[in-house]
């Protein structure tokens, strides 16, 4: 592992902790070229510049998207430097969106975007006024149901997507389940199911991105792309709602690109206009709502959580 670690290093990258394979090439017992599967994400892709050009590059992507096969991984994508997208492209990979000069993220399909994208218009509502919230919830929070409730008074029809990544202490399905009962009496509301294109940190390529405001920078870019040119469009939506967030500065630089990647007129897409909701105050807590629940735990009779300021359905016996 130290060989592959230096070898990246070499060629500008970092190791990923999440990758769970690595493919290697040596010659001559030193390295040459190197790729990694992190789920049905390719990362970490690094050839020598020694032997580019002697079509080593294509057969090491072949035999990683075989190995991602083999592993029972078909959806397959890949973040890489913009350099090897012509690359990937000869393996029958399309680009969803890029940071220029900096990244690519690619996936092996040219319509499977597009078609999910296209099964989003059956939620369509008609209205002037449509938003929507992306949140992971975890958990689920008075705070998170403030929100909701808020930008769905405000609106026509509000649209909420719950993030699917599974690296959340609480498993996606139990977050998903407390949002809908704790939402449940909320008119105007549809609560979808995650996608992989509401991108979460959890897959994003922080290896290659050794400055943190550009990592910060790359995920909002290639996040909002994909959601301002691809879903909202399908669900008509005209405005997205966050919570203000008064103590953590990388989130409040969130939300001030995200402001900037909605309405830009350099992107190919309607504009969507940003709006900010005071956090819930709870009165005997210190801070804003969300993300005052310190601990908590699974008994067999449900969630008990500590903290004043948990939604009541995350104390619900099962049903």
């Amino acid at each position: 592992m130290a060989e592959i670690a230096q070898f990246l290093h070499e060629n500008d990258l970092s190791v990923d902790t999440t990758v769970e394979v690595f493919i290697t090439v040596t010659r001559d017992e030193k390295l040459i070229a190197c790729g990694g599967i992190a789920g049905n994400i390719i990362k970490c892709v690094a050839i020598s510049e020694s032997v580019r050009g002697e079509g080593l590059a294509l057969t090491l992507a072949t035999e990683l998207i075989n190995l991602a096969y083999e592993r029972h991984s078909t959806h397959l994508f890949i973040y890489t430097k913009t350099e090897y997208e012509a690359l990937f492209r000869q393996c029958g990979f399309s680009t969803l969106t890029c940071v220029p000069g900096v990244m690519v993220l690619m996936e092996n399909s040219a319509t499977r975007l597009k078609r999910y994208a296209e099964s989003l218009k059956k939620f369509r509502h008609p209205g002037n006024k449509i938003g929507c919230i992306v949140m992971n919830a975890n958990p689920f929070t008075n705070g998170h149901r403030y929100l909701i409730q808020q930008a769905a008074a405000q609106c026509d029809w509000l649209h909420l997507f719950l993030v699917k990544e599974d690296s959340s202490r609480f498993p996606y399905e139990d977050r998903l389940d407390l949002v809908l009962k704790g939402t449940a009496d909320i008119p105007r509301l549809t609560v979808h199911r995650g996608s992989e294109y509401i991108i979460s940190r959890a897959t994003f390529p922080c290896y290659f991105i050794k400055e943190q405001s550009v990592i910060n920078h790359c995920y909002t870019e290639i996040d909002l792309k994909i959601f301002r040119q691809y879903l909202a469009p399908a669900l008509g939506v005209t405005h997205r709602f966050v919570g203000t967030e008064p103590f953590c500065r990388v989130t409040a630089q969130y939300n001030q690109d995200m402001r900037y990647w909605l309405e830009t007129p350099t992107i190919s897409a309607p504009p969507i206009e940003l709006v900010e909701i005071e956090r819930l105050r709870y009165r005997r807590c210190r801070y804003p709502l969300p993300g005052y629940v310190n601990c908590w735990r699974k008994r067999s009779h449900g969630y008990r959580a500590a903290g004043p300021c948990s939604h009541a359905a995350l104390f619900a016996e099962p049903a």
